[in-house]
């Protein structure tokens, strides 16, 4: 597996979703659960955030605030990042969402391929994972899922 190919091809995936979408139809509510556009990029923008510092955990820097308050409980995690960004609008949302991607490229490149693939090198994640399984699941998976929803409210708009 191709670590960087996985962040770099879910990033596309984003992208492609939200291309062309006029800012009103980012805030209509209920494309996942009761968010909307705007609130599930702010949600993927926390997990970018997440990943920069996971990323920098593994490279030998300590854990950071988003990393902890993510392990103690993602339910509370997940709300309370979406609501942090809720007075950004879609451009803002959008910019620190793609700010943050960029920011885990060179990191990512930076671990070396064996050491990504170290069982339990993300104890909290799980002993007999890695850290590729935790981009594939966390992050490619993840950005498919809530782009797939995405499709679907731009399916029902048609636009």
């Amino acid at each position: 597996m191709n670590a960087l190919d996985i962040l770099k091809y879910g990033h596309f995936t984003v992208l492609g979703s939200v291309k062309d979408l006029p800012e009103a139809d980012w805030q209509t509510g209920g494309v996942c659960g009761v968010w909307s556009v705007k609130q599930i990029i702010a949600h993927l923008a926390s997990f970018e955030q997440l990943l920069v510092e996971i990323l920098e955990n593994v490279s030998g820097s300590a854990s950071g605030p988003v990393l902890e308050r993510y392990k103690a409980d993602i339910l509370a995690f997940n709300d309370e990042e979406v609501t942090a960004r809720q007075n950004l609008n879609a451009a803002q949302t959008m910019a620190e969402y793609e700010t943050l991607q960029a920011q885990t490229m060179p990191l990512l490149a930076q671990i070396p391929a064996a050491q990504r693939r170290e069982n339990g090198l993300l104890p909290w994640y799980g002993a007999e994972y890695d850290l590729d399984d935790f981009l594939v699941y966390t992050y490619y998976g993840h950005k498919r899922e809530h782009c797939a929803q995405i499709a679907v409210f731009r399916d029902q708009i048609k636009r």
